[in-house]
């Protein structure tokens, strides 16, 4: 794996860790007053967690993108195509992971996070399709992140199935 694309993806999944970082405030009232289901995480898993599958996603995105087939060295070498394909999914995945955050804590619909999170989830399991075809060893060590993110749109839909008509003003 190459330092300079290790630092590009590690510089990405950075930025989208930071960006939902900023709209994340489980210390709100608004948050505090929902009700959770009984199967809920401790607050603690939640930074613990993420910020493992963040390192892992950027770690296993480099290697793919640096593999022998990224390369074409391998019999099943991968086009300039499926590269540009690859860093297309990746940005786009980084994208709705950032926005879920959003959604959630500063527009407060808990429903329109739910479904945004389901898309990240097709998104993630895309994801490491498109690693494990280039690396599978990276794709099978992205494969918690897809798992994650299923499991977090079963809480999303959860949390806004147990708080029916919250909103912003609530």
């Amino acid at each position: 794996m190459k330092l300079k694309t290790l630092v590009w993806t590690a510089a990405a999944t950075a930025a989208t860790a930071a960006a939902g970082g900023i709209a994340t405030d489980p210390g709100s009232r608004w948050y505090r007053e929902l009700r959770k289901p009984g199967w809920q995480p401790p607050a603690i898993a939640f930074p613990v967690v993420w910020t493992a599958l963040y390192a892992d996603l950027a770690v296993s995105s480099a290697a793919a993108l640096d593999s022998p087939a990224a390369a074409g060295t391998s019999g099943a070498g991968a086009t300039r195509r499926d590269l540009t394909a690859y860093r297309g999914a990746l940005a786009a995945n980084l994208l709705l992971n950032a926005t879920w955050s959003w959604l959630f804590w500063r527009t407060r619909k808990p429903w329109l996070a739910a479904a945004e999170c389901a898309v990240l989830t097709v998104s993630s399991a895309d994801l490491v399709r498109r690693t494990h075809r280039l690396n599978p060893a990276a794709g099978a060590s992205l494969a918690p992140y897809a798992v994650w993110c299923g499991f977090a749109t079963v809480l999303s839909a959860a949390i806004a199935r147990l708080n029916p008509g919250v909103g912003p003003r609530q």
